[in-house]
């Protein structure tokens, strides 16, 4: 694995348990609603929103404003009429005070060791960067949809951390905990690494976390990635 230069991370769900932070801070503010049910709702708008964008019925947006506009949605679907300006704006920003799964820093200043680790996700920079000093992810670097006006699985943000760092894609490997993620990197030339995070979806949805034999490496968390790639463990 000498090939392999950059690491290139998934964020949500992957790098940061989104399912939980979202819930805890809907039970704290909206106490009468099933949180559960309401972060699962926010989090599934996501990929239809962002779908209006890349087929150009919508100019390109940050995910930041796609949050908001998702989050308008469900509280009418959820009916919470209650809430005022600022504290839907501060409601937003849960997307920014995201936690770490309890390997994730560990896990990654393992890899930062032998790597140079960068995100590559479609939330914005301003979130990522937010997220990072709130959960104290220690990226070398902060690359984001925002970068390159494409969400994945556009190839131009896979083949973008390439040319960003120069580097061959398969001097690239895209650690994330979807299969969908990894197989459009894998079509880029880039090498994927599976992480297992069978609770991302919370504990009434348990996902499918088995290997299905596509990607380069299958780990049950980064510190397992670290030891798979030869990295002595902090």
């Amino acid at each position: 694995m000498q090939s392999i230069k950059i690491l290139a991370f998934d964020v949500f769900g992957t790098v940061v348990d989104w399912h939980t932070g979202v819930m805890r801070e809907t039970q704290a503010l909206l106490p009468a609603i099933d949180a559960n049910a309401f972060a699962l709702a926010w989090r599934n708008g996501y990929v239809p929103a962002m779908a209006k964008v890349m087929s150009g019925q919508k100019p390109w947006t940050l995910i930041d404003d796609l949050h908001r506009q998702i989050l308008d949605d469900i509280l009418l679907d959820f009916g919470v009429s209650h809430l005022t300006e600022e504290q839907k704006i501060q409601f937003n920003k849960v997307w920014h005070r995201l936690p770490a799964w309890p390997d994730t820093v560990q896990g990654m200043l393992t890899l930062k060791q032998q790597f140079v680790l960068t995100s590559l996700s479609n939330g914005n920079i301003a979130l990522l960067t937010h997220m990072a000093k709130n959960a104290q992810l220690p990226w070398d670097c902060i690359l984001s949809a925002e970068n390159f006006h494409q969400y994945k699985p556009s190839p131009a943000t896979y083949l973008g951390v390439a040319k960003i760092f120069d580097v061959l894609p398969s001097q690239v490997l895209m650690v994330a905990a979807h299969q969908d993620d990894l197989l459009a990197a894998k079509n880029c030339g880039l090498k994927t690494a599976y992480i297992e995070r069978p609770l991302e979806l919370g504990h009434t949805c348990i996902k499918d976390i088995s290997d299905n034999g596509m990607n380069d490496f299958h780990a049950k968390d980064l510190i397992d990635l670290a030891s798979q790639l030869g990295v002595q463990l902090r």
